[in-house]
């Protein structure tokens, strides 16, 4: 009888662990849908994280723990890694979100490897090995979250350096190399066999370490060999990737351990970013295998400038915008490194203010540094969503637009992208050379990453302020105040 009683109780906890599973799930759909405006993007995130701890608190009840010391350890562990969180999150600032958003990106995937090797590294300390078709899974999807997960917090963490720009070693700046001869293709492709190779003998024999060290030290090198190649222009591209990857790697993962709402979870992060991945390709006219074995920019090398142009001053452009009717700022990287998104916020309200003017903001796909970059930075300058219009929404508006402001935006405004040649050949492009007036704010006339000069700079109805961008806003910002 009590033997009977125990397993009613184990079916009905059985089935309250199914309907945890099936409430995560259903949150982070839910929150993931949610994720796709601005305005509900934090509910989103709210949705998410609920998701995540009822998936996590699901897994520890169905766990069974016995002892104090066990809880313990899951206790201590959820109040560590919570207050690290909160910590990092309150402590960044809007311009390093990049970096955090690829650190954590990392992380996922590290976790994910780490779990798959804890349930491995039984069957090297002499725990009951599974045979037959339950061995060639288990090691096959402990092979593969080892392989994406380990590459996902090496090329992550290569990534969040190349996003700061460099590393500070002993108070000396060291910048990250962006280094990748056409050999190095070869490299990665070596590496990714070699991984294969070694997961196959690792099912013949899964107590031999050595397979699982050398699996290991193989994705590590091979994420950061992926990555190294890569500059400004495709970064937002690869941390779209590299938050898929941490996302797959927690899916196989999942197999590993028969937990399905890791498998869920895994599947979702890794499928929407495998789309946005594939949209921010689109965007630049580039495929996904261009990106990680070709080099954007011609081989690297650069146009030589043979123009010149005469810079205005704030006071000229403001004296210009005095009666505009209709605005159009297309923020680009500059906006980003110079950090003036305030005053860029300032200056549209001022444009409001004195003269009445419709002000909206014209965002490309890949301007910044990851996906959505400048939609972060003007959210956290409180610009109304409304104004944010994506590319192909606002370049039809281009033609009745008074001035269009750019801001530290060059290869996404080049018209040499309509010309069917050279490395920008076929991307779209924000028409900004459309608008009656074009004024912008660049330190040079230096080219952007693709390596061609852009000819929007030399245009008669063009006015250059060049500078610093948040210096340059914040002198505009006084002109027209003294208007």
């Amino acid at each position: 009888m009590l033997e009977r009683r125990e397993e009613v109780l184990e079916m009905e906890f059985g089935d309250w662990t199914s309907m945890g599973y099936l409430l995560s799930a259903a949150l982070f759909i839910f929150g993931l849908k949610q994720l796709g405006h601005p305005r509900t993007a934090p509910r989103g995130n709210q949705l998410g994280a609920l998701g995540m701890l009822v998936a996590v608190l699901t897994t520890v009840l169905d766990m069974q723990l016995e002892g104090g010391a066990q809880w313990t350890l899951i206790i201590a562990g959820l109040v560590i890694g919570s207050l690290i969180g909160y910590w990092m999150a309150a402590k960044v600032q809007m311009t390093g979100m990049p970096e955090l958003v690829a650190l954590f990106n990392g992380f996922g995937g590290a976790a994910s490897a780490l779990v798959a090797l804890s349930e491995v590294w039984k069957y090297l300390e002499g725990g009951d090995i599974p045979t037959g078709l339950q061995l060639t899974v288990t090691m096959v999807a402990a092979g593969l979250s080892a392989v994406v997960g380990w590459m996902t917090l090496t090329g992550s963490l290569l990534a969040m350096y190349k996003l700061k720009g460099g590393i500070s070693v002993f108070g000396k700046w060291i910048k990250t190399p962006t280094w990748g001869p056409s050999w190095l293709n070869g490299v990665k492709i070596l590496l990714l066999i070699s991984a294969a190779v070694l997961i196959y003998l690792s099912i013949d024999d899964p107590t031999n370490k050595q397979y699982i060290y050398s699996l290991i030290a193989i994705s590590g090198l091979l994420g950061i060999i992926l990555v190294l190649p890569i500059g400004g222009a495709d970064m937002p591209v690869v941390v779209s990737l590299l938050n898929s990857l941490s996302g797959i790697a927690a899916a196989f993962t999942g197999f590993i351990i028969n937990n399905s709402v890791l498998i869920v979870a895994g599947s979702l992060v890794g499928a929407s970013g495998l789309i946005l991945t594939f949209i921010m390709c689109k965007a630049m006219n580039r495929t996904l295998l261009d990106v990680l074995f070709k080099s954007f920019g011609g081989g690297g090398e650069k146009q030589s400038l043979t123009r010149t142009k005469v810079g205005s001053d704030s006071d000229e452009v403001a004296m210009m915008l005095d009666g505009a009717q209709k605005v159009i700022i297309v923020p680009g990287y500059g906006m980003a490194v110079s950090q003036c998104q305030h005053q860029v916020k300032e200056f549209a309200d001022l444009m409001k203010e004195k003269f009445d003017t419709e002000v909206s903001y014209a965002i490309h796909p890949v301007a910044g540094r990851m996906p959505g970059h400048m939609n972060v930075l003007l959210a956290e300058a409180n610009v109304p969503y409304e104004q944010l219009i994506e590319m192909d929404e606002i370049n039809s508006e281009f033609p009745d637009c008074d001035v269009a402001l750019v801001i530290g935006a060059n290869d996404t405004t080049n018209p040499a992208a309509r010309s069917g040649e050279g490395p920008l050949a076929g991307m779209p492009i924000i028409d900004a050379d459309m608008a009656r007036t074009v004024v912008i704010v660049k330190r040079s006339l230096s080219v952007g990453y693709a390596g061609v000069d852009n000819d929007l700079f030399y245009m008669d109805k063009t006015m250059m302020l060049f500078g610093d961008g948040k210096k340059m806003i914040t002198q505009l910002n006084n002109s027209i105040k003294e208007i």
